[in-house]
């Protein structure tokens, strides 16, 4: 399925949003500006009840004290920083490459944090980061925590979201619908004769909503539900081998496979090869990310491949952009997916 094109943008969407100050946390607080800095930066110089009410205003606001000197706050940082679930795999290369090329012909620089699946590592690292005050931040996914969405939110940076899609994005959002990828799976598996389906997923939301989608679609085809097995993100070709043997206990008659990852898909072909079993005439396998080897495995997989270096041009075009104080017109796009169809499936 291509892209879907932009989306209307939303009022409250790709424009510079306010940032929360300080005299905000000191009026919310009963305080005056010079003792919510104190409580903040020297607590021992306040009492505790007026801590206490320095720290409620500063969680409700969602307030990061600047840790960039006083007299360089008004320049900008030249610095973006991206955040992405792992660095161990090709998954999220292509878009950081994108994003690194746009943004360095526009004057910027690009850091890359690690933030694994958890939310917590996330919230961790937002905290260091907004008190920084970069010039953008581009994020993967649109699941946060509750605090980081209010961190995120109170910064007054340039956010973009990545790899997802909500109606409710926190700025900007370039993405796809992952629950619209399983049931387009789930229906050209379908279309090519395969009627017992098996999936084989990591753990983290946006691999669960495409299952969702693919168990959805599975059912009003008619099929019985697909023999599933879910594990842990990031996925390893380990994880293929061990989850193709599980599901051939469950259900030995399975004749398509749909994996979270190519990486997934990958440990599957291996299995299948070392059981004898025939790809694709008695397995199809579909994997996700078209990443470099999808195209030399032997059989050649089948997959999705989403547009990475799109999302990372777009993500730098509206960073550079807003830094500039120019207005994004269309800060919401769906860049959609294609099914790769090769040898496997």
């Amino acid at each position: 399925m291509q892209a879907s094109g932009p989306i209307p943008s939303h009022a409250a969407l790709g424009r510079d949003r306010h940032a929360v100050t300080l005299r905000e946390v000191a009026e919310r607080a009963g305080v005056s500006m010079i003792t919510v800095s104190r409580a903040l930066n020297t607590p021992q110089q306040v009492s505790e009840r007026t801590r206490a009410r320095v720290q409620e205003s500063v969680s409700a606001l969602g307030y990061v004290p600047n840790l960039v000197a006083g007299g360089l706050r008004s320049a900008r940082s030249h610095v973006v920083t991206a955040l992405v679930p792992t660095l161990s795999g090709p998954l999220f290369g292509e878009m950081v490459q994108a994003l690194t090329d746009a943004l360095e012909q526009r004057g910027f620089q690009v850091m890359v944090g690690q933030v694994g699946y958890a939310r917590s590592r996330e919230d961790e690292l937002l905290r260091a980061i907004v008190g920084r005050r970069p010039d953008g931040i581009v994020l993967t996914g649109v699941m946060h925590s509750p605090e980081g969405r209010r961190l995120l939110m109170a910064s007054g940076i340039p956010i973009v979201e990545t790899w997802d899609f909500t109606d409710t994005p926190i700025d900007m959002l370039v993405g796809l619908r992952h629950e619209e990828l399983g049931t387009a799976v789930c229906e050209h598996l379908f279309a090519k004769g395969r009627r017992r389906l098996a999936l084989l997923s990591g753990g983290d939301e946006r691999a669960a909503r495409r299952a969702s989608g693919f168990e959805a679609a599975a059912l009003r085809l008619g099929l019985r539900p697909p023999a599933m097995r879910l594990g842990k993100s990031p996925t390893t070709h380990a994880d293929g081998r061990e989850g193709l043997a599980a599901l051939l206990a469950d259900a030995p008659d399975i004749d398509a496979v749909f994996c979270s990852s190519d990486m997934l898909a990958l440990g599957v072909l291996t299995e299948a090869r070392v059981r004898g079993i025939a790809v694709p005439q008695q397995l199809a396998v579909m994997g996700f990310g078209d990443i470099d080897f999808a195209q030399t495995v032997s059989p050649r997989l089948s997959t999705v491949r989403i547009d990475g270096a799109r999302m990372g041009q777009t993500a730098a075009q509206w960073i550079a952009d807003r830094a500039e104080g120019k207005v994004v017109a269309q800060p919401m796009v769906d860049v959609g997916f294609s099914i790769i169809q090769r040898e496997s499936a």
